[in-house]
């Protein structure tokens, strides 16, 4: 059995002055936004952990009972000896499933932005699981990656992007996205991903705003974040979090709005907020299952099979890689 110690990792190079600038344009728009993947430091990722066992936040909940119901299947669509690549890991709970019935599987690739949480689930994995080759790589997944090289030759890619983290994306980002997932699939390869889908904006509302408040502390921990990463110095009292449903274009909006004026410093850079003024930190779309086929096929990918829960809430989508012409 392999131990924490002899976990191997790859790492991505970081770019510490590309990450402040990405954050200091978000913040120079007439819209200030801050992309949500800075909500994913360790403490980030737990609070997100927390939030997937809500009761209000129907998306784990769906999918899980999708997963459990389809996993024979699902297998048997992939094949032995695959590599199972999944994007933004987190704590790889939904994982666990595919792991335990994949047949003879050559490795799994957890690719997270965070390296702590990231290394303590892929630990965990190792243990739980000697028999699998964990490669875990600290990689920011909408650029292409370097995969490392398994002791197995696997038969084929698997992308696995489970949730509905696809939706965090803007479509024409989410189609740059499933472009590089098609990249990292490669020949013979698959896509496994959660799709939300659209249903009455009021179920939505209510996952975005939970009643024990966790999504809350989710949301403005990512000024604290930058408060101790990117040298800002933003007063957390000063917002408030909010959550809305844009049935227009099909996305939650979550949000922090200013209760007051104020001001406040990112690197060297100093912005004002007006009271009622906030800040976008994160989109998450809904789609038709019509919309993200669409979406799916341009980039590549051939719809092999859907699986949606009883009431609809969610979706679970297999796609083949179309051979390259």
């Amino acid at each position: 059995m392999k131990t924490a110690a002899s976990l191997s990792v790859t790492k991505q190079e970081e770019s510490r002055s590309g990450d402040l600038e990405e954050i200091l344009e978000g913040l120079n728009r007439s819209q200030k936004t801050i992309s949500p993947k800075y909500f994913y430091d360790q403490t980030g990722s737990k609070l997100f952990d927390q939030i997937c066992m809500l009761p209000e936040y129907y998306l784990t909940r769906s999918e899980m009972l999708i997963m459990q119901n389809s996993v024979d299947e699902i297998a048997d669509l992939i094949g032995p000896q695959a590599s199972l690549i999944e994007f933004g890991s987190g704590s790889s709970m939904k994982t666990r499933l595919l792991l335990s019935h994949l047949e003879d599987l050559a490795a799994y690739v957890p690719v997270d932005i965070s390296h702590d949480h990231l290394v303590q689930a892929a630990n965990q994995l190792t243990r739980d699981f000697p028999q699998i080759e964990v490669l875990p790589v600290v990689a920011d997944f909408t650029q292409p990656f370097q995969l490392p090289s398994p002791r197995v030759m696997p038969r084929r890619n698997l992308v696995y992007f489970p949730g509905s983290t696809i939706g965090n994306f803007s479509p024409e980002a989410a189609q740059d996205l499933l472009w590089v997932m098609r990249q990292e699939a490669g020949t013979d390869g698959a896509l496994l991903i959660g799709v939300d889908l659209k249903k009455y904006p009021a179920i939505i509302e209510r996952a975005y705003n939970d009643s024990a408040g966790i999504t809350a502390r989710f949301n403005r921990n990512v000024l604290k974040r930058l408060n101790r990463e990117f040298g800002a110095n933003f007063d957390l009292r000063n917002f408030e979090h909010r959550a809305v449903y844009n049935e227009t274009l099909g996305r939650i909006e979550m949000q922090l709005h200013s209760l007051c004026a104020q001001e406040f410093t990112v690197g060297e850079q100093d912005f004002r907020l007006a009271e009622g003024e906030f800040i976008v930190t994160e989109h998450s779309h809904k789609y038709a299952l019509e919309e993200f086929q669409l979406m799916a096929g341009n980039a590549g990918f051939e719809l092999g099979r859907v699986w949606t829960d009883p009431d609809r809430m969610f979706s679970v989508q297999y796609y083949e890689c179309e051979p390259v012409s």
